[in-house]
């Protein structure tokens, strides 16, 4: 009797170990098909207008980059935001930002662990249109006005190791993609060169790399945004070649790139000329396997600093660099849609529950053996 109960406990635990869940990962764009256009917005009401760029002609399930900030944590609004984008069949990219700093408003306050951890916890709570959720973990972090008003790759290699972490833990298909630098930006001493930068990032977090899923790359045509897509070098559009062959030789992982911001200063060389440049870059520089979106800066800038750039005139009418990527010719993207489980109209404001977010267990052997051992002879006692 003792040599069956020994049988059968054997083989129960033995079912118990091997069936244990398998974490179910974020998915590489690459290995299905993608539509790798996509463009940076600034705000949710203008999702319609990018949808009608990224999936014409041919286009389905292309892309946005929107940023969050930390003080931007409205659940319906970002719930709208996203069954908007799904219901439009685009991808949204959420690039994390926190807010001028209140002593110094010309730079970006430092974020925290905390911030990280909020943003998980927020992001989190939402609904996303498909499987991948990705994430851009801050913005240009080389350039000083980007943090606090000095570049620190040790501070920032630490914070996205720590963001992997944590927006892992909630849920694994999170896709975590690392700041798009500024390729211009020289080493002073409120500034670092890119390179320099990876390599302090290494020297912090050996393997850091590893431990992300894509990288972002802020490949605009300088000096001046004003090179044509000829002219190759470490600081043009072709900068994320350079940064994928450093980042490589300290990964383990084949990264995709994410080109996350691009383009010409029309001021400088002119709408006609911009959007040549743009046609071609597309069709030739950026058309390669290892990119997995270039999503040029910006579709509507309606005044300010960032004219130069915008897909629309002042009048609200497009331009011809709008029309440039609007006649491409696409590919129909299809990533794995998820099943619609919250919508913004259900969402009762006041009455929100709560949610913790407890630390995750490490489940070791020995303590699936422990509860599976007491499993067992609560069923063999008859115990519940």
């Amino acid at each position: 009797m003792k040599r069956l109960i020994f049988s059968v406990l054997l083989l129960l635990l033995t079912s118990c170990f091997f069936t244990l869940p398998k974490a179910n990962a974020a998915e590489n764009p690459l290995r299905v098909p993608n539509n790798k256009v996509g463009i940076h917005i600034l705000f949710p009401d203008e999702l319609e207008k990018a949808a009608a760029l990224v999936n014409s002609n041919g286009g389905d399930w292309g892309y946005v980059v929107i940023p969050i900030q930390a003080g931007d944590k409205n659940l319906v609004k970002w719930q709208e935001f996203m069954d908007k984008a799904k219901k439009l069949h685009l991808i949204p990219i959420i690039r994390l930002a926190t807010e001028g700093d209140y002593f110094n408003t010309r730079v970006w306050r430092v974020p925290t662990p905390a911030d990280v951890l909020d943003f998980a916890n927020f992001l989190n709570s939402l609904s996303w249109p498909i499987k991948n959720r990705y994430v851009i973990v801050f913005n240009e972090v080389n350039r000083g006005d980007e943090w606090g008003g000095n570049a620190d790759p040790v501070a920032y290699a630490k914070l996205l190791s720590y963001a992997a972490t944590a927006f892992k833990n909630r849920s694994e298909d999170f896709f975590i993609i690392s700041s798009g630098m500024d390729n211009a930006a020289a080493t002073t001493d409120t500034s670092m060169n890119e390179y320099e930068y990876f390599t302090k990032m290494v020297q912090t977090v050996p393997g850091i790399f590893s431990q992300i899923d894509g990288m972002a790359s802020h490949s605009y045509p300088n000096p001046a945004f004003a090179q044509p897509p000829t002219y190759l070098a470490k600081t043009s559009i072709v900068s994320f070649q350079y940064e994928k062959n450093l980042i490589q030789s300290y990964s383990s992982k084949d990264l995709p790139v994410f080109i996350t911001e691009t383009g010409w200063a029309q001021d400088v060389v002119g709408e006609s000329k911009a959007a040549s440049y743009l046609s071609t870059a597309l069709q030739t520089v950026w058309n390669t396997d290892s990119v997995a979106v270039v999503a040029p800066f910006l579709l509507q800038a309606g005044g300010g600093p960032f004219t130069g750039f915008s897909f629309f005139n002042l009048s609200g009418q497009p331009n011809a660099v709008y029309g440039a990527m609007k006649n491409l010719v696409k590919v129909k993207g299809a990533p794995v849609v998820t099943p619609q489980s919250v919508l913004a109209a259900n969402i009762v404001l006041g009455n929100i529950p709560s949610e913790n977010f407890p630390a995750p267990v490490q489940s070791t052997f020995a303590t699936q053996f422990e509860m599976g051992f007491k499993k067992v002879f609560k069923v063999l006692l008859g115990v519940k």
